[in-house]
């Protein structure tokens, strides 16, 4: 499993710029989840593991079906910090190395910002 991380850096940033464009405050912190899926329940119990070790918290995994009849497991990966460029792609290259070395999916992170709370990414 490899994860294209130009491609989650650029993801990274974007969204960081969009969420300050929409007035999110710079000096406030903000829960980022970042996304891991797999097929493989073992790897991403290994990848957990290595995240908690990073010191992420780590959500119980979720199982979900998908359209082919395949199961997948997935999990959010908790962090705390201000919408800071830098610190969310130091963030996100930790992550994704880890995802990497379990051989596991990283889609990227997203948070919460507004009245509908609704999730950004």
């Amino acid at each position: 499993m490899s994860n294209d991380l130009n491609e989650l850096l650029v993801q990274s940033d974007e969204t960081v710029q969009a969420l300050l464009a929409d007035g999110a405050p710079q000096d406030q912190n903000f829960v980022i989840e970042h996304h891991l899926a797999s097929a493989d329940f073992t790897k991403l119990e290994k990848a957990a593991v290595e995240l908690v070790k990073a010191g992420y918290h780590v959500d119980d995994a979720d199982e979900f079906e998908l359209e082919d009849d395949s199961r997948w497991y997935a999990f959010v990966a908790v962090s705390e910090v201000v919408l800071d460029a830098k610190i969310l792609a130091l963030q996100t290259k930790e992550v994704a190395t880890i995802a990497d070395l379990a051989g596991v999916d990283y889609d990227g992170w997203g948070t919460y910002f507004g009245d509908d709370e609704e999730e950004e990414e």
